[in-house]
């Protein structure tokens, strides 16, 4: 007949002691260990072989409070659904057609004898369509 293993006899994983040293990690980042007494439990956790060594590691510290979510990046200014895609994708191509247009002009403009007739203005209406879309809050990142 085999006897159950105690819970703390179990043995560990590198997951489970990487996860340890990010604990010890933020223990040093909130001011309750120092510096080379994390060098010292680091070195603990990763020489532990059951997960009742490994709890001895940190037995004595108190629960820190969660990390906040980290905001979003300062660049991104759609979001990952397939709203911010779809607007994405529509805001390059609208941006695309405008330069082509505006640079088709400006060259038309210098080439020839008189003033040519602003088109370019005409792609105003769906880059504002856009703009209203955006500021409704379709595509935008959730802050």
């Amino acid at each position: 007949m085999v006897e159950p293993v105690h819970p703390d006899e179990l043995r560990v994983s590198d997951p489970e002691r990487a996860a340890v040293q990010e604990r010890l990690r933020r223990a040093v980042a909130a001011g309750q260990l120092d510096l080379h007494e994390f060098d010292t439990r680091v070195q603990s956790a990763w020489a532990a072989r059951t997960r009742g060594e490994l709890s001895r590691v940190t037995r004595d510290l108190p629960e820190l409070p969660p990390e906040p979510p980290a905001p979003p990046p300062l660049g991104r200014r759609f979001s990952d659904d397939d709203a911010g895609t779809a607007m994405r994708v529509l805001t390059i191509v609208w941006a695309s057609i405008a330069a082509v247009n505006l640079v088709v002009w400006g060259l038309v403009t210098v080439t020839s004898e008189g003033g040519i007739y602003p088109w370019w203005i005409w792609l105003s209406v769906p880059g504002a369509a856009l703009l209203v879309l955006y500021v409704v809050g379709i595509g935008r990142p959730r802050r």
